[in-house]
């Protein structure tokens, strides 16, 4: 018997009402929402918001919900749409510019994070990504941050961003072709 239910099985629970499926979802998908977010805005407080209107979305349509997709991508798609209605209602709004003290909570910590030389390097690394990242276009960047963290595919990225297979593909290879270039000293 599988100890952890799928994420399609977790969302039929909660439509039935088992607020206890809903918890495991939104601890399983809350940390790569909430840097994708982070990624794509300039302050965390606007990415807070958007996080929080994307949970407020996934439960005022519970009910609604049709497996029809998998949850990431139906996940990703609140996700990027409401990303883009931020946009359109925020003209100001840039892509990534980040801050320094942002880098610390973007680097995931290593096994000997109290190490002060490892936490030199996961700094340097993450200024590396920070970095790489900002010099995408803001197409290839949704891209690769929905497939490093949303965990999503071709398909569902392009049926999440609402593009053609081909376009995501392109993307998302042109994106993973220029953060190889940019991480390569950190391979």
């Amino acid at each position: 018997m599988n100890a952890d239910p799928s994420d399609h099985t977790l969302m039929l629970r909660y439509q039935a009402g088992d607020a206890a499926a809903f918890d495991l979802l939104y601890a399983r998908h809350r940390g790569g929402l909430y840097r994708y977010f982070l990624r794509q805005v300039k302050t965390r407080e606007i990415a807070e918001e958007l996080y929080q209107d994307v949970w407020t979305k996934l439960i005022a349509a519970r009910l609604s919900w049709q497996p029809s997709a998998q949850f990431n991508t139906w996940l990703y798609t609140l996700a990027h749409n409401r990303l883009i209605d931020h946009y359109r209602r925020d003209a100001r709004a840039r892509a990534v510019e980040f801050e320094s003290d942002d880098i610390e909570q973007l680097h995931a910590p290593a096994s000997r994070v109290d190490e002060p030389s490892v936490q030199a390097q996961s700094r340097e690394a993450a200024a590396a990504l920070q970095s790489a990242l900002a010099t995408l276009p803001a197409p290839q960047r949704e891209a690769f941050l929905l497939s490093l963290e949303g965990g999503l595919g071709v398909a569902e990225i392009a049926s999440s961003a609402g593009i053609g297979f081909e376009a995501a593909k392109s993307r998302l290879r042109y994106a993973l072709n220029k953060m190889r270039l940019a991480l390569k000293a950190y391979a």
